[in-house]
């Protein structure tokens, strides 16, 4: 499994444009080969945080996410937005188990 989280910030003012961008996104992306998660997070404690954290079955997926429409329809949107650059943090994650 591969497993980005991204963290980006935006005026206040900005930021329920920039998460209607991704709700926009969402079921397109959810939608891709190889995508298992796809959630957008509002910071409760910053309003002016946003974090966005993706699954994929590996790392072939996630790149093919990166071409895609979506991810520069997504960058075109959003990055206008933002105050500051995204830090996006990538890793190698084996699943032990799911437990519902």
């Amino acid at each position: 499994m591969f497993i980005a989280i991204l963290d980006l910030h935006t005026a206040a003012a900005d930021r329920p444009a920039a998460l209607a961008r991704f709700d926009g996104e969402a079921d397109l992306v959810r939608a891709m080969p190889g995508n298992v998660a796809f959630r957008v997070y509002a910071a409760r404690e910053d309003d002016t945080a946003i974090a966005v954290v993706h699954e994929w079955d590996d790392e072939a997926s996630f790149a093919r996410y990166l071409g895609s429409d979506s991810f520069a329809r997504l960058g075109g949107s959003v990055r206008p937005l933002q105050t500051g650059t995204t830090v996006s943090r990538r890793f190698r994650a084996d699943l032990l188990e799911s437990v519902a």
